[in-house]
């Protein structure tokens, strides 16, 4: 059933596109109410306005606390048009419909962001009459047009050029679920804040608020459908708030192995490059010279970076670019790789030349996905870390600890050269982003091999030391002099052997297992130097 509009109410924060909005209804001889400066807003433009304490008979009041929350306006909202108990209640009452509601609700979450802002400040950002009205018309969108966003404008009005000022029950529906969302993200936005503040970070109820940016292609099988969803509760570079530059549509697992790539390489200071394939690095290495840094990133596994995911702290020059496209004719006919594309590449930024370089590239330049993050600051972002289970979902804080040296110690005889400490920090780092049992082998600020989701460490490490004999030990680096990590205690001393095997002269995992003499025992015997971080990063 299509709706004629002859009386909206208007109240909206931020003025964007209102005045337009405004005019156009009231070309279509629409009645419009309003309030506070919106009211001043569409007045200025030339628009006639009937001001809401003149509609109710009330004043604003409280310092604006109160101006909407009042019968008239509420009852002009709800009241069921087909109803004769409503209609005879609004006669009774000197009721008048409203048709359009049009709210833009107080921007909470930017008042929270600013610098400086305080609980009384943020408590005064909490709308009220707003979310009241969205709702109520939200819910009786059988008979009103619900508009909470500038990007709806042009819908509404168009449709109301097209049908002489209606509005069809379809684009009412949209809208309603629309508002009754919004209404949801806002008020849990205000209650994360809340619990926060009281530094309650697990309350007996939690919600959480994200918002649509795209479909997918598919999840991460064909017949699985998917979206992405950002939240705005965003302190740092990430990829979920990156700019697109275009290139194929993104994945389901471009996203989660971009973000992988990309929060891997923000944990160092130095010029760092990943290469993930499948949620595990493929590569990464560090070294004043990106392009440098990139040739040994690539060098950790060439058949693997194939077709991975590039991520960098630094932006991307053009000669970087130029290396990149040109990996196979640079260095992989050195090691027999089988060409070379990447999926996607995500950095800070795109410096000039950089992103025409990487499109010239025939075959796959034109296709390769380019997000641009915006500078590493180095800020953190304190959401939760979420995990869906069948019937529920796992919420925990984010492994934001990296370099916890301070809990570090050398529980062998040798203590390790500065040079196989700068490695360990390096591999400590690496390691933690690999799935559990994560091993790894570095040398040189440069990953030789991950041994990552095995069911035994032991495996995990013969793993690991397999793939840096494969490609580390011939290649750019040679084992010989490397460290080994391991994400958690070794259960039995018998990864040692196979980390001695291949060079490795250095060793840090958490310590804490049963069998931690045994294993310090076996580290003297071999000569390495060891360190206990006391920390455990399991990544499942």
């Amino acid at each position: 059933m299509d709706i004629q509009i002859r009386r909206a109410l208007i109240s909206v924060f931020d003025k964007t596109g209102i005045v337009d909005f405004a005019k156009a209804l009231a070309a279509s001889g629409v009645e419009i109410i309003s309030s506070g400066g919106t009211a001043k807003a569409i007045e200025a433009a030339g628009v006639k306005v009937r001001y809401v304490q003149e509609w109710t008979g009330f004043p604003e009041m409280l310092g604006h606390r109160v101006v909407t929350l009042h019968p008239k306006v509420h009852g002009g909202i709800l009241a069921l048009r087909d109803d004769p108990a409503h209609q005879a209640d609004m006669v009774k009452y000197g009721i008048e419909p409203i048709d359009l509601v049009c709210v833009g609700l107080y921007p909470f979450e930017q008042a929270i962001a600013k610098p400086g802002a305080t609980l009384a400040d943020a408590v005064e950002m909490i709308d009220i009459g707003g979310p009241c009205m969205v709702r109520a018309a939200a819910k009786n969108h059988k008979f009103v047009t619900v508009v909470t966003n500038a990007a709806q404008y042009a819908a509404v009005l168009d449709e109301m050029s097209r049908t002489g000022g209606k509005v069809s029950q379809d684009l009412r529906s949209r809208l309603a679920r629309a508002a009754f969302s919004l209404t949801a993200q806002y008020d849990t936005a205000i209650s994360h804040y809340l619990c926060e503040s009281a530094g309650e970070s697990f309350p007996q109820r939690i919600s959480f608020g994200y918002q649509k940016v795209a479909d997918l292609r598919y999840g991460e099988n064909p017949h699985q459908k998917a979206a992405f969803y950002e939240s705005s509760d965003v302190s740092e570079p990430c990829v979920g708030h990156a700019k697109f530059l275009g290139g194929k549509e993104i994945s389901y697992n471009n996203y989660f192995d971009a973000n992988g790539a990309f929060e891997l390489v923000k944990e160092f200071d130095a010029p760092a490059v990943a290469i993930i394939k499948h949620a595990n690095p493929a590569g990464c290495a560090t070294d004043n010279d990106l392009v440098e840094a990139y040739r040994k990133a690539y060098f950790a596994d060439v058949n693997a970076a194939m077709g991975g995911i590039i991520a960098l702290n630094r932006p991307v020059t053009k000669e970087l670019a130029q290396a990149i496209v040109e990996t196979y004719q640079r260095w992989g006919k050195q090691r027999g790789a089988g060409g070379f594309f990447a999926e996607m590449i995500v950095a800070p930024a795109y410096e000039a030349g950089a992103v025409e370089a990487i499109r010239a590239r025939q075959g796959w330049g034109p296709e390769v996905r380019l997000l641009e993050t915006g500078p590493v600051t180095g800020q953190r972002n304190h959401e939760k870390y979420l995990k869906y289970v069948v019937g529920g979902m796992l919420v925990q804080d984010r492994d934001l600890l990296a370099l916890n040296e301070a809990d570090w110690k050398v529980v062998t005889k040798r203590q390790p050269t500065a040079q196989e400490l700068d490695d360990l920090r390096f591999a400590w780092i690496v390691c933690k982003h690999v799935k559990s049992n994560a091993i790894v082998l570095a040398k040189g600020r440069t990953l030789l091999g991950a041994g990552a989701g095995q069911m035994s460490r032991v495996n995990s490490a013969k793993l690991a030391t397999m793939l840096a004999g494969q490609y580390g030990g011939g290649g750019v680096v040679e084992t010989k002099g490397s460290v080994l990590a391991s994400a958690a205690f070794f259960p039995l001393p018998d990864s040692l052997n196979w980390a001695s095997e291949v060079g490795a002269s250095a060793v840090i995992e958490p310590g804490g297992g049963k069998k931690d003499a045994d294993v310090i025992a076996r580290a003297d015997e071999l000569g390495l130097a060891m360190i206990f971080t006391h920390a455990r990063h399991f990544n499942h």
